[in-house]
């Protein structure tokens, strides 16, 4: 099985695991919303033993929201959202964001549209450009 690795923004954390998982979502409820600080979560889902943290766990904080099955893990030096096993210890969460190439999975769902940002698919719309804007 091929492997994938993962970082954070500053580097001191950093990781592996097969590249391999059985959901990608995008989850656009309001809690999503500020732990990513963007319209989106964009997460997948394996294994929960299926990483191999290569440097950096003393880095890695989790955040469980109280009487809530909501959590998020970031590194304490750039704030990056990295992986983290669920509440229920079923699934290992790996934001795709923090990977550093492709997914062997595409997104399959958007799941908690109702509660999705008013000016999400607004911005699908606007002007793209390959860098900053005029």
């Amino acid at each position: 099985m091929a492997k994938i690795s993962g970082s954070c923004l500053c580097g001191k954390v950093c990781f592996e695991s097969d590249n391999r998982f059985e959901k990608f979502h995008f989850c656009h409820c309001t809690q999503c919303q500020k732990a990513t600080g963007s319209a989106h979560a964009s997460n997948l889902f394996t294994d929960p033993n299926n990483i191999n943290w290569l440097r950096g766990l003393a880095f890695v904080k989790r955040y469980d929201v109280p009487g809530r099955s909501i959590t998020t893990a970031f590194c304490s030096e750039c704030g990056c959202s990295l992986p983290y096993i669920s509440g229920t210890g079923k699934a290992l969460i790996v934001p795709a964001g923090c990977l550093d190439s492709q997914p062997s999975l595409d997104p399959q769902a958007n799941i908690f549209c109702t509660e999705q940002a008013t000016w999400y698919k607004k911005g699908l719309n606007c002007k793209q450009f390959a860098m900053f804007s005029e």
